[in-house]
């Protein structure tokens, strides 16, 4: 559009041009000149497409002559490229207004353009047919496609997987498939995810009918999850679990692959009614469990650098694939080992020696303290059976206290071997965590590590020595009462001594005698055991009672007639009672 803007520009006034057009035209009344107007424009209808040749370029206008008065100007910036914008160069545009008596007119070639692209579309395209065009920018709900004409491409159908950013296709060229066309509002909807589809399905039943178990295929990474990753072998999908793609430890499948990589695999397993493959990246490469025994030879020194470590264990990875596991119980012969961590950290390099190697289970057990000298095969000539010891209280059980005698060394003092005399139901009775003590080895047994102690050992065994002679059957003694129970009770002959007291029934008796703890007795030795250690007395007379006080007594309780492990002889208790031994 010529405007006064653009005459400035020129540097024309527009008196002279008045001036001269009367000289060309000559003189003419006012009612001629709106006839030759009105005759001069009735071909220039506004929405108009008309043909214009390019006359000059002025700044950041085109000059256009479409056969009118004055000439038309279009925007510099609706030409495409320079190569359009040539002098003597005819084009389209449309007429959108003409500015009053001046005769200034607004052209557009883009419009014109549209318009004459939109008509070749509706001649020549139905709904179903397959476009290409190029993308030439985003918005809010898609793209925009030029096909000749700007058409509308949804996100939703820009592919069959949804784009994290569908801007990465502005530039780009496409093909797609017209889904919808509003000749009314001349739009145009496309969907490329369609055609995708389409040739995916024609892709799928292709590659079903021709793949086969073993075979390599080139495929591409269209999604990687934890498990396993996704590969699209051309029309379908087959999964590569994580477990197949190395023969190696790997924490993540993206530490391998990446989104869009292409990828040779081998097909593991075709499901082809359910449209299903399994992948394999690791098969591509030779299983280095397969001559293992050779490389790794049992009892052999190895190095390995440690990639894992759990409650159980640390694994040692000796080479890419094959790893090995050092188990907590193989970390040290000594050492109170709670955690591996303790001892290793990952990423630390040791030297094990192989213990076990199961080819099947693809499994190699190791252990770091068979490097080192087992202390425990030394302790039989260290500490010979019978000798004495000294150690501390570590750990008290239901059933003895474990002794440390040296660092990582225990030994097991059993409930038993604690008092020759004294019947201890619990260690805690006699010993506390941390005592020192002193004990006798009684045996030593270094691959299962133990060692069993005895205290008592540390003496002679009275049950052989002095027993047998001190308590021999018929010795009278004077004893107190420790217990009293039905069938009888217990007294204490000697400290740490209890005998069984068994109360038997004379013909002149119609009750047993009630006795009470602290009583003191007469009683005679009727069976002495030295193998079971127990010596089981009968009463001859209750020296002195301890029994309440009247208002307080307790009505007698009827007593068992036998005890019933009280294999004592019955003898009638003698009228007076002798007295004591000497020895009592």
């Amino acid at each position: 559009m010529i405007s006064n803007e653009l005459l400035k520009e020129l540097g024309i006034n527009e008196e002279d041009i008045e001036k001269e057009v009367s000289q060309i035209i000559g003189t003419t009344d006012e009612a001629a000149m709106a006839k030759l107007y009105d005759e001069s424009i009735k071909d220039f209808e506004v929405d108009t497409i008309l043909k214009g040749k390019i006359l000059n370029i002025v700044g950041k206008d085109v000059i256009i002559d479409i056969g009118y008065k004055s000439e038309g100007v279009v925007p510099l910036s609706e030409f495409s490229s320079s190569d359009e914008v040539k002098i003597g160069t005819e084009i389209e545009v449309l007429l959108e207004a003409v500015e009053g008596e001046s005769g200034l007119i607004c052209l557009s070639k883009v419009k014109a353009d549209r318009i004459r692209g939109w008509e070749r579309i509706i001649a020549t395209h139905k709904e179903g047919d397959l476009v290409r065009g190029r993308v030439i920018r985003k918005t809010k709900g898609g793209l925009v496609v030029d096909i000749s004409v700007p058409v509308f491409l949804p996100a939703s159908q820009v592919d069959i997987r949804k784009a994290e950013d569908i801007g990465m296709f502005v530039g780009k060229e496409i093909e797609a498939l017209i889904i919808k066309i509003d000749e009314k509002k001349m739009n145009i909807i496309i969907s490329r995810r369609k055609l995708l589809e389409i040739q995916r399905e024609e892709m799928k039943k292709k590659l079903i009918g021709d793949i086969q178990d073993g075979d390599v295929r080139r495929g591409v990474v269209k999604n990687i999850a934890d498990f396993g990753v996704f590969v699209d072998l051309g029309g379908i999908d087959g999964l590569l679990h994580i477990t197949d793609m190395s023969w190696g430890r790997i924490s993540h499948p993206s530490e391998m692959v990446a989104i869009d990589q292409p990828i040779d695999v081998k097909i593991l397993k075709v499901e082809k009614e359910k449209e299903k493959i399994a992948l394999g990246l690791k098969q591509l490469t030779e299983n280095p469990w397969n001559n293992i025994d050779q490389k790794f030879p049992m009892d052999s020194k190895v190095k390995g650098k440690v990639v894992n470590i759990l409650p159980y264990g640390a694994f040692v990875e000796l080479e890419k694939g094959v790893e090995g596991l050092v188990h907590i119980s193989e970390m040290s012969w000594t050492k109170r080992i709670n955690h591996p961590q303790e001892m290793l950290a990952i990423g630390d390099t040791v030297e094990a020696m192989v213990l076990n190697i199961n080819k099947k289970d693809q499994e190699i057990s190791l252990g770091l303290k068979q490097l080192e000298t087992n202390p425990w095969q030394l302790l039989v000539e260290k500490y010979p059976i019978g000798s004495k010891v000294h150690g501390r209280v570590r750990n008290l059980t239901s059933y003895g206290a474990f002794v440390e005698i040296e660092e990582g060394i225990e030994g097991l003092l059993h409930v038993s071997d604690i008092s020759w005399t004294k019947k201890i139901l619990h260690p805690n009775e006699c010993l506390k965590k941390g005592d020192k003590i002193e004990a006798t080895i009684l045996s030593i047994d270094p691959d299962k590590k133990r060692i069993s102690l005895g205290r008592k050992q540390l003496e002679p065994n009275p049950w052989i020595t002095t027993f047998p002679e001190k308590y021999k059957v018929g010795t009278v003694l004077q004893s107190t009462v420790t217990k009293v129970k039905n069938f009888g009770g217990f007294v204490e002959v000697e400290p740490d001594l209890e005998a069984h007291l068994a109360l038997t029934k004379t013909p002149s008796e119609q009750q047993k005698p009630a006795l009470n703890p602290g009583d003191v007795v007469q009683v005679e030795v009727t069976q002495f055991d030295s193998l079971e250690r127990k010596i089981v007395l009968k009463l001859l007379a209750v020296i002195e009672s301890k029994a309440p006080a009247p208002a307080e007594t307790a009505p007698v309780q009827p007593v068992a007639e036998q005890a019933p492990t009280a294999p004592a002889v019955e003898t009638p208790a003698p009228e007076q009672p002798p007295a004591p031994p000497a020895q009592a």
